[in-house]
């Protein structure tokens, strides 16, 4: 995905060195935005392999408006598991558990999942309860109502409950947009990890464009990204590296069961992606 990858060149030839909270060290450039039309192909990077199941999970997730990680673990997604961890371990129920330790009793034990797996009110809960409001239940109801509306906005960044969160929001703020009988969604990204999280995030929200699109009778536009502080960690430069040494292949598709007509009705068997040829998968160590 040319797209992806001239995001990372941007980077690392004009980025500039900066310490961070997690005591890794960036190179960082401070906005930036890419473009990727759907009719293209799904943007989903072929320059290492991505995880895809992962991406389902965590957005339906969001989409239930859960905020605890058994859901995540039940279906074997480790993307959440280091925050809640790290939590745990400084808590005086900790009696030297690993993290895979940890897991399992998320998984088997359901008060201790209730203790030490919720993150407080980190996405789904905005997306489903901002202070009382469902957001995503609004833009639906705008979409079929009132599709020029410019005010179809759902904000995760609610500064009244951010220090409950195990992780603020790193993608903060979308909006929808229809033209032409077209369905776009731009995100803004306060935060992005350019390495692990940015491929992550590119492939849910062109998702989710496509799911809120099926579900109110629109065709599917374009996926906007736009970016604030976008950064490649001291420790995935090497990573980096490698994905621009490999020449991109063409995108796969994917295609969702068009018998969905309510968001919440999406379950992961409803999806199917056809035609995906990545490169190997390139591992790299998250930053918390």
């Amino acid at each position: 995905m040319k797209t992806y990858l001239d995001l990372c060149r941007h980077v690392m030839t004009q980025g500039a060195l900066k310490d961070d909270r997690t005591n890794t060290g960036t190179k960082s450039v401070f906005g930036y935005q890419m473009r990727f039309d759907l009719s293209e192909g799904f943007p989903l990077l072929t320059t290492k392999k991505v995880h895809l199941k992962s991406i389902i999970h965590e957005l339906l997730w969001f989409i239930k408006g859960d905020t605890n990680i058994k859901y995540l673990v039940d279906h074997d997604v480790r993307i959440w598991n280091e925050w809640p961890y790290k939590s745990f371990t400084k808590s005086a129920y900790y009696q030297g558990e690993t993290m895979a330790e940890f897991v399992e009793k998320i998984k088997t034990d359901t008060l201790f999942a209730q203790k030490h797996g919720d993150l407080g009110p980190v996405y789904g809960s905005q997306w489903r309860n901002f202070n009382g409001v469902d957001q995503l239940a609004y833009i639906l109801s705008e979409l079929k109502t009132n599709p020029n509306s410019r005010r179809m906005i759902l904000s995760a960044w609610n500064p009244a409950e951010i220090g409950q969160m195990a992780l603020p929001p790193c993608h903060t703020l979308i909006q929808f947009y229809v033209a032409n009988n077209k369905l776009s969604l731009q995100l803004y990204q306060r935060s992005a990890d350019i390495f692990l999280g940015v491929p992550f995030n590119i492939a849910s929200y062109a998702l989710l464009l496509m799911m809120v699109a099926q579900v109110t009778g629109f065709e599917v536009g374009e996926f906007v990204h736009t970016l604030g502080d976008a950064h490649i960690y001291s420790n995935h430069i090497e990573q980096i590296n490698l994905q621009l040494s490999r020449v991109p292949r063409n995108l796969p598709q994917m295609e969702i069961n068009k018998a969905i007509t309510r968001i919440e009705d999406f379950k992961f068997e409803d999806f199917t992606l056809k035609d995906y040829h990545p490169y190997a998968a390139i591992k790299g160590v998250v930053a918390v």
